[in-house]
Order: C-alpha cells, then structure tokens, then sequence
C-alpha cells in the first residue's frame, strides 16, 4: 500500500497512518472520505460514473449548509449523473452552474471580511485614542478603563464563543470525514488482488 502512496504523491500524513497495512486492511479502517476519493481517483481515473455517485452522496451530507439552489442542484446532477440518469454534459452544466456560485460566495465573502477588518480597525483605533486620552484626565482614564474592561469582556465572550465553534467545527468535521469513508466503502469498488 505505501508504495501505491508513494506512486500517486500521496500527502506525508496519509502515508504515515497507512504504516504497513495492506490496501484492503487501510480501505477497510480508513476514517478519511476525502482520502478514499483521492486514492480511488487515481487508481480508476476512468470509472467518472462510480466516482461521481460517491462524490454527491458524500456532498449531501452536508446538505443542510448549502443555500445556493445551483450548489444543491450540481449534487443532485452528481447522483443522477452517477445513477446514469442524466448525461456528462448535463453535469458538466450544473457543474458550471454550482462553480458561478462559489464564485458569487466567495466575493460576498470578501465583501464581508472587509468590512469585519473595518470594524476591528475601528475599535482599535477608538481603543487606542481612549488608552491616550487617558493620559489627559483621571476621568478620562476611568472612563478609558471602563471602555478598555468593556471591550476585553466583549473580546474574551466573543474569542471563548470562537473557540468553542471552532472545537464543534472540528468535531463536526472528523464526524463527517467518518461518514464519507462508510459513503465510499459502499459505493467505491477497489479490486485487492
């Protein structure tokens, strides 16, 4: 299996997990979708229909995230596509479809990163005229401090949300990593021998 790895350019993390283990010992306890389509994919570049039905079972498992019609619709594509019911160029359109509206994501995206810099340059900058202002006047630096305690109050509820997100995301997503290796051990077929 390592030399397969090897042969293919897989990533230093998957080879190391790999170890010793034989291909049918790593497909069966692979806990990494994402692995298993990449592996497959250069195994059987030629089997798009087997790939792709695994490819949209394992999108739909996060279904409920996606509020794009064209994104849904390029996963239902996949499946049918997958299934044979509908043709490579009616997936290769909602493909297109699905790719203009990442695109229209990821500029709203932007947009609103921007304007999240903005704000914290703001607050920084409010933050550091009250830290001078303080110097000025004792009620200056009362209210300073009660604006500084404020905003450290603010800033620690708002990184302790954070990480907690952060640590459900990350559980989430090891979640669904597991998910997809069942989703790929049932419709990715790898020959052993």
């Amino acid at each position: 299996m390592k030399e397969l790895l090897d042969k293919f350019g897989a990533c230093r993390e998957a080879r190391e997990w790999v170890g010793d283990m034989s291909l049918q010992e790593a497909w069966d306890s692979c806990e990494r979708g994402d692995w298993m389509l990449w592996l497959y994919s250069h195994m059987y570049p030629e089997n798009i229909r087997e790939l792709t039905l695994a490819k949209g079972h394992c999108a739909n498992t996060v279904r409920e995230l996606i509020t794009d019609t064209r994104s849904l619709a390029a996963i239902d594509a996949a499946i049918a596509f997958g299934n044979s019911e509908i043709t490579i160029d009616e997936l290769k359109t909602a493909s297109d479809d699905a790719h203009y509206a990442a695109a229209d994501a990821s500029a709203s995206a932007a947009y609103t990163a921007s304007h999240a810099a903005s704000a914290a340059y703001t607050a920084s900058y409010a933050a550091s005229a009250a830290y001078t202002a303080s110097y000025a006047a004792s009620d200056a630096y009362t209210t300073a401090a009660a604006s500084a305690s404020a905003a450290y109050t603010a800033a620690y509820t708002a990184a302790s949300f954070a990480a907690s997100f952060a640590a459900a995301a990350k559980d989430s997503k090891y979640a669904n990593q597991k998910i997809t290796a069942d989703i790929c051990r049932k419709y990715l077929t790898i020959c052993y021998g």
